[in-house]
């Protein structure tokens, strides 16, 4: 697994490629916290070279969300492949986070 940011004025994007799993989501946890700043008003998590993701990683995102929640911030999922969206949708992440087709459209959204 190998987790990149990048910060374009208040919104973070955070590229995950390869596996999130048990074995690498205290790492995936990590990258993410140090990434985030109090100033951030989003974070766009691009998951166009994620491979897979385990209930492990879920528990990532999830926890992530709800710590952006309290800084009146969100989360944004982008450019999942349709076995990870098959995931996100079973396990009904779909209807707790906005998900976007590609990094383009998460960041118009944020426009308006």
């Amino acid at each position: 697994m190998d987790v990149t940011s990048q910060r374009n004025e208040n919104v973070l994007t955070v590229d995950v490629k390869g596996r999130v799993d048990g074995s690498t989501a205290v790492a995936f946890e990590e990258a993410v916290r140090n990434a985030v700043v109090e100033t951030d008003r989003a974070v766009i998590m691009d998951f166009g070279q994620l491979d897979y993701i385990s209930s492990a990683g879920l528990r990532v995102v999830l926890l992530t969300a709800k710590s952006l929640q309290s800084q009146d911030a969100k989360l944004m999922l982008c450019a999942l492949s349709d076995p990870i969206r098959e995931v996100f949708k079973i396990s009904g992440f779909d209807k707790l986070l906005p998900i976007h087709d590609t990094k383009d459209e998460a960041q118009a959204s944020l426009r308006g």
